[in-house]
């Protein structure tokens, strides 16, 4: 008789996680560990065949480098807790998943993907795919022409007025230009330099 695949479920939703935890136990698998991701580490110290998180970032990092190769099945809310996967995948060496939460009510799929990252498979969610795809798109792709040319001249080392003089406008409007420029990417702080230095890397990276 096959020995049932153990389990060791972590996430910081407690519903989820004993919930989770019930249904495994009536799918013929052994739940081993439930716990939330501040305690994965002592909850995977017997290496069960596979672990359940929704924190890629952390802790499900932080149990594969304490056991190489062990296979993770990561439960995502969205793309901020997904950030970690890309490092779980690059050592090639376990079972690497990554689902929607909202799939674990397809509870045939859900249990079938479980098998296979334990198998050592790589199972993604195409929506989940999509949604980290989208967001690296172009950093510069809400910039105008203007405001593109402009940063292009900041990347060159230009000051704000020989930026003036090359495109043939005010000072005033190179001004406005570069401040419509730092809130597009987000740049915050009472460091302009500095946000200078990170509009320009933002253009240079994309």
């Amino acid at each position: 008789m096959t020995a049932p695949l153990r389990v060791v479920i972590s996430a910081a939703d407690a519903l989820l996680r004993e919930g989770l935890a019930a249904l495994l136990n009536t799918r013929g698998f052994e739940v081993t560990a439930v716990c939330d991701s501040t305690d994965l580490l002592t909850a995977v110290a017997d290496r069960p065949d596979v672990v359940i998180t929704d924190d890629a970032r952390c802790a499900a990092l932080r149990a594969r480098q304490r056991h190489p190769g062990l296979p993770v099945l990561v439960l995502s809310s969205g793309i901020d807790n997904v950030d970690g996967v890309g490092e779980l995948l690059a050592d090639r060496s376990g079972g690497v998943g990554c689902l929607r939460r909202e799939r674990v009510g397809a509870i045939a799929e859900f249990i079938d993907t479980l098998r296979w990252v334990a198998g050592g498979a790589t199972i993604f969610d195409p929506e989940v795919i999509a949604a980290i795809l989208n967001s690296r798109r172009d950093p510069l792709v809400g910039l105008t022409a203007r405001e593109r040319e402009v940063l292009a001249r900041m990347a060159e080392g230009h000051n704000n007025a020989a930026i003036a003089e090359r495109l043939v406008v005010s000072e005033a409007a190179v001004h406005k230009h570069i401040r419509a420029i730092f809130a597009k990417l987000d740049l915050t702080g009472e460091d302009r330099g500095h946000r200078r230095v990170q509009a320009v890397l933002a253009y240079l990276n994309a």
